[in-house]
């Protein structure tokens, strides 16, 4: 993937292979004192009999599924993590996963808990319908964790996990253990995080974030996306994508989006007329029939222009009812919303959204962006879907933006915004004020 010479000016590893996953362990066990336990926490997953997916599927969508599976674990860390991460997928159907993060216990397990959850949700066969339902793959992972010791190697850190799981594998029913036996570690009932949940909710406990977004052709800032945090009086910072599967969990993700729309648009309502927001839209929503009607009601309600709004949709959002999909959003491109396909490049990329959809914008995802800088391939390919876009009159949204090198090759290429750290990490609703105020 990414050399290692171009991982270490990032504030974030992100997902590398295996050799830079060993060389930034070893740097973060070098920064620690001298006989104390550095900050490093590490999970390692294993998807049980793989290569029984490859016979059942066929190796294409085999390894697909194990892409999939990678870009999973990367959009969780980054929704979670403030902190230096890594990924890398090891072999076959291992993956590892690192933070530089003090954390408690009980927060390493839930986030390996919350993890499994999302990897363990239907991976899309590409070679099927959306209608049809039966040959999309569910791959449930084990997971051994480990709170790295004092001077400890990473290659022993893997050796000592690689030996949980084996131990774990004589319990079937147990799918996490730790690295020094214990097979569980009581944690927060899940019912009694949702609660936690919706009390929050009616409390105002959520807080939006707004990430900036920048002009290409100017480098000016032109409008943010909004990102809710939750945190937990106990578990600490939770990410948006935990957030939205234990909303999801508690039958609350309709309460939580709203919620997040108004506050989002509120605040928005008093930037500079030019500045843009985003907002994403989940499948929850879309699949509800008043959504068109909730949004332009929070539109009314802020004093928000609609043509200052873009709403950013996925993939996984879609593929329940492309059709009412389409109907809804088309009700508020018609108000003057922008429609965003967001991650594009990160699923399989199903070219019948763009016929059907009334969508103004691509969002690039990351991993489309990677590699434009160093690689010839990674570059054919971003220039391939700027080309289409453009043949399409779609503007091209660069996201994750890290380096010089990749916001001046956005650039040059035709992309019409960028976001990532390079410009701004997320920030809170009175840092972004600060940065518009004239």
């Amino acid at each position: 993937m990414t050399n290692l010479a171009i991982l270490e000016d990032r504030q974030q590893f992100g997902l590398v292979d295996g050799d830079a996953a060993l060389a930034g362990l070893a740097r973060w066990q070098a920064e620690a004192r001298q006989g104390e336990a550095p900050p490093i926490h590490a999970m390692l997953l294993s998807l049980k009999r793989f290569s029984a997916v490859n016979l059942a599927y066929g190796e294409a969508a085999g390894d697909s599924a194990l892409a999939e599976v990678l870009a999973r674990i990367g959009h969780f860390a980054r929704a979670e993590f403030e902190s230096e991460w890594l990924a890398t997928r090891l072999r076959g159907g291992t993956y590892l996963l690192a933070v530089h993060e003090a954390l408690s216990r009980e927060r390493w397990q839930w986030l390996a808990e919350e993890l499994a959850l999302v990897i363990a949700q239907p991976i899309i066969n590409p070679s099927t319908t959306a209608a049809d339902r039966a040959t999309n793959l569910r791959l449930w992972p084990r997971m051994a964790l480990l709170r790295a010791m004092p001077g400890e190697s990473p290659r022993r850190m893997l050796s000592r996990m690689g030996e949980a799981l084996e131990t774990g594998r004589q319990n079937p029913g147990q799918r996490f253990c730790w690295v020094d036996g214990s097979m569980s570690l009581p944690g927060r009932p899940a019912q009694q995080l949702e609660a936690d949940l919706i009390a929050s909710l009616d409390s105002g406990g959520i807080e939006v974030l707004f990430q900036p977004q920048f002009s290409c052709a100017e480098n000016r800032l032109v409008g943010a996306e909004a990102l809710a945090r939750w945190h937990h009086h106990e578990l600490g910072r939770v990410g948006a994508q935990a957030l939205f599967a234990i909303a999801e969990r508690a039958d609350h993700v309709g309460q939580l989006s709203r919620r997040i729309a108004r506050t989002a648009l509120t605040t928005a309502s008093q930037w500079p007329a030019h500045v843009r927001l985003s907002l994403n839209i989940t499948a929850t929503d879309l699949a509800t029939r008043d959504f068109a009607d909730t949004i332009a009601g929070a539109l009314i309600g802020s004093g928000f222009a609609p043509e200052r709004l873009t709403l950013e949709i996925t993939e996984q959002s879609l593929v329940s009812d492309l059709g009412n999909c389409a109907a809804r959003l088309q009700h508020l491109a018609e108000l003057g919303v922008r429609i965003a396909l967001d991650d594009f490049g990160a699923g399989f990329c199903n070219f019948r959204y763009l016929k059907m959809l009334p969508l103004t914008s691509l969002k690039l995802d990351r991993s489309m962006i990677e590699g434009i800088t160093e690689d010839a391939r990674d570059l054919a390919v971003f220039r391939g879907i700027v080309a289409m876009a453009k043949a399409l009159n779609l503007h091209v949204i660069a996201e994750g933006i890290e380096t010089q090198g990749q916001r001046d090759t956005v650039a040059v290429e035709g992309c019409a915004a960028w976001q990532g750290f390079l410009g701004a990490k997320p920030m809170s609703a009175e840092e972004f004020a600060a940065l518009v105020t004239p």
